[in-house]
């Protein structure tokens, strides 16, 4: 008697990844956490389900556009009142609201369909290095995708910190 094994929990299971976004160009980074939001690197993907993974960018502040669009991005929303355009230039947009260029830029990336706005909820972006408390969530850092050697979920976890971790391998100091 044979018995047909469906998909496990396991491969259902929501990983959360790092992403640190200093020098890195907008779009392409955009592409590349619209791609984990979804699932697609999944062996498990199916356009109907949401197994997208968590994704954690950090450094937003520090994201590169390519060409003039530093000079000619416009950020536009609309109150929908009479005469209600409301127009952000890049440059005033990466002052104010670093995170909401990312997001802006993911969400177009991301298919125009009920799962979206879910997908877009795994999306956590900090200005700065410090990610909080979600840091001791990180498993997987896009530079190589494993886990650091020493990883201790209960240490506070920043950008420098996991930059010590994975690309160094060096031990933490006790």
């Amino acid at each position: 008697m044979s018995q047909a094994i469906g998909n496990t929990a396991l491969a259902y299971a929501r990983v959360w990844h790092h992403v640190d976004a200093s020098d890195r160009v907008l779009g392409k980074l955009a592409e590349r956490i619209a791609l984990v939001l979804m699932g697609k690197h999944k062996p498990i993907y199916d356009p109907s389900v949401d197994c997208g993974d968590y994704v954690i960018v950090t450094n937003s502040r520090n994201i590169k556009v390519t060409g003039r669009k530093e000079e000619q991005l416009l950020f536009r929303k609309h109150t929908m009142f009479p005469g209600g355009l409301k127009e952000t230039p890049y440059k005033v947009m990466k002052e104010r609201k670093p995170d909401e260029i990312i997001r802006h830029a993911v969400s177009g990336m991301l298919p125009k369909n009920k799962l979206r706005e879910r997908r877009l909820e795994r999306l956590r972006i900090f200005p700065g290095i410090h990610m909080g408390v979600q840091g001791a969530n990180v498993f997987k850092s896009w530079d190589d995708g494993t886990l650091p050697p020493d990883y201790d979920p209960k240490r506070i976890t920043t950008t420098m910190t996991l930059k010590e971790n994975w690309r160094l391998g060096t031990p933490k100091q006790p």
